[in-house]
Order: C-alpha cells, then structure tokens, then sequence
C-alpha cells in the first residue's frame, strides 16, 4: 500500500471513530412537509413537475426510522421512485414511541393514522394511491386495504413481510413458548415497560444478523481504503442506532394475534372486541416479494400470502440472496426489488 493509499485509510479510520464525522451525513433527499400530526409525519420526496401518475406512500413500519426508505445515495427506494421513476412519493415517520404510547395497537395505524395519510395524498393529486409497505409496513398496509376497501388504494406492494409465521423458523421459540407457558410473561414484560424500548429493539436487530456483527470489525479494517464500502456500513450501523422502540400493545398483537395465531394466514384478524378485520375483503392488486435469506421473513412465510388472500390478485417474487433491510436498501435492491416493484406499480396505474 503507498503513502497516499495509507493516509486515506487513516483519515477514514478516524472518520469512523467516536471523534470523526462518519460518511454521507448529509444523507437524506430533499422533501417537503405535507402535514406533522403525533405519529404521522408525512413528508414528499423530491418533488417535481415531471412526477406523474398515481402517488405512492412508502409504510414504513413500528420501531425502524423512516430513513430505511433513503438509507444513503444509491441506497434509497424514495429517491429511486421520486427522481428516477417520476412518482409522486411520499414517507410516513411516526416519531419515538414513549411509555406514553404503550396503549397503541395496530387498530391506531389502520384505522386512524394510515387511512388519514392515504386520503391527504389522494387528494393532493386526484388519484388512489399505491401503498409499498417493508415488514411490519407492509402488514398494516395489507389489514389497511381490506379494513377500509373503499379507501383510494391503486395497489399493495408488501416487501418481506410474512403471512404464515410457522414457515419461519426465527418464530419458533414463539411457538414453543406459547404452548408449554403461553404468552403471558413476554406480555407482562412489555406492559410493565410499556412496550420494547429502543435500546432493546436495537440488540435484537443486530441479534438477528450474527455474522455481520461478528464480521464488521473485519470488514472495516480491510476496506479502509474504500470509502464507499465503509459508507455502506455506516449507514446501516446509523439505521440501527435510530430504532426507536414498540408500543407494548402493538408488540404484543405482533406476538400474540400476527405470529403466534397466525391470524392474517387464518383469515380472520383479531385487533379489538369491535374490530376484527376479515382478509376476505382484501381486493386490490397485492404485490408480495421475499427472499429465502430474511431471517425475519423467508420467502416461504411471504409467499403464503398468495393463498391466504383469496380475493385479491396476489403476485409472489422472490429475489435471492437478501437480508431484510436488505430487500428496500441494499446495492443490490436496484437491480431486484426495485424493478419488481416499478413493474407493479406501472401495471396498476389508474386514469
């Protein structure tokens, strides 16, 4: 390595240390507020005259920050859609969850938050607006569109985000708790704390990815030349450090009614004792896409979807090889999931 090669890889070793400015700061595309309510922060990315066509609202879902849609340049599905496809496209931020909200369940987004977000964009543009959820975003747009099916909704894209919980083994302990003790002490946990908090969501997440926790340090040392490799794993490392926590009602319908009853696979989802919402009424253009690496939401708990939405037109695609930030944020969603996505949308476009 010359002298050169050995001082850029110093001063991106202090880049990365406690006292440098880390990479691709300025990160975020320009947007513009539409409205900023408690938990409902809506925003427009990049708009121009050029955007046509339905609007698309990016779900994002509980306990990730809404940066997981403009990770860092190349790595942002908004900007991909606003800038490079010309949609009118829009994020929703809810902001962090306090002890305060530990009443919130899933009945606050998909009859109150959501819905309001879904008619203010119809109506900023006359047109139904095409929903793209990732994870948890991608199960409130689903009980969105058959809760309220007279919603203007052009299309549902649900990436990695699983119908039947069974076919993924990362649930299993779940499983196996409920039926030696039930669920009551992961309940009485959350209720006592008022949900998850973020520093317990944070673990979890890099919990759930060993082999690049195990890695990084590696990984960095032997890029510290290659600004652009490190700017990478900045910005996932940021994306973690910004997870705010879980409601504890809405972590506990998550655990209790999505996982572990396998409601939305069943048909029938139990929220309150006046809201249960029947899948049956799910109707609009339902794109699922999955991969078989997700360790939160293999490809096969996905695409039990296509079965389980009996009367809606359901498409499955799988794309090999991801994680599950990875399926929206990676270099390599541009190539798959992007494209699968464009597709979509375009086949769903209304007058």
């Amino acid at each position: 390595m010359n002298q050169t090669s050995l001082l850029d890889s110093a001063r991106n070793a202090w880049a990365l240390s406690p006292f440098g400015l880390g990479f691709d700061i300025d990160h975020l595309t320009e947007s513009v507020l539409l409205y900023d309510k408690p938990h409902a922060r809506v925003e427009r990315i990049a708009p121009t005259p050029e955007q046509t066509g339905n609007p698309v609202l990016l779900v994002t879902p509980l306990a990730v920050p809404v940066s997981c849609w403009d990770l860092r340049p190349g790595q942002s599905m908004a900007a991909h859609l606003a800038t490079e496809e010309h949609r009118p496209t829009y994020t929703i931020d809810y902001g962090e969850m306090t002890f305060a909200d530990r009443s919130m369940g899933f009945e606050h987004w998909v009859d109150g938050i959501l819905p309001e977000a879904v008619r203010r964009i119809s109506a900023e543009h006359d047109k139904p607006v095409h929903l793209v959820g990732w994870s948890h975003g991608g199960t409130m747009s689903l009980l969105l569109g058959a809760h309220l099916p007279e919603l203007p909704i052009a299309s549902i894209t649900a990436i990695g985000t699983p119908t039947d919980y069974r076919l993924n083994f990362t649930f299993l302990p779940f499983f196996i708790a409920h039926e030696a003790v039930g669920l009551a002490p992961i309940f009485l946990a959350t209720r006592l704390v008022g949900g998850t908090t973020a520093p317990v969501t944070r673990l979890g997440y890099r919990w759930l990815a060993p082999v690049r926790e195990l890695t990084k340090p590696w990984a960095l040392a032997r890029n510290l030349h290659r600004p652009e490799v490190l700017a990478k794993i900045s910005a996932v490392d940021r994306f973690i450090d910004e997870m705010p926590g879980y409601p504890g009602r809405f972590f506990n319908q998550a655990i209790g009614r999505i996982v572990v009853h396998r409601d939305l696979a069943n048909g029938t989802v139990h929220l309150t004792d006046d809201l249960k919402i029947d899948m049956d009424r799910l109707e609009v253009p339902t794109l699922l896409i999955g991969s078989t690496t997700d360790v939160l939401a293999n490809a096969a708990s996905v695409e039990a979807g296509v079965s389980a939405y009996r009367n809606a037109d359901v498409k499955f695609v799988e794309v090999a090889g991801f994680s599950h930030l990875g399926l929206i944020a990676s270099s390599r969603a541009r190539e798959l999931t992007w494209p699968a996505v464009d597709k979509h949308l375009a086949a769903n476009t209304t007058d």
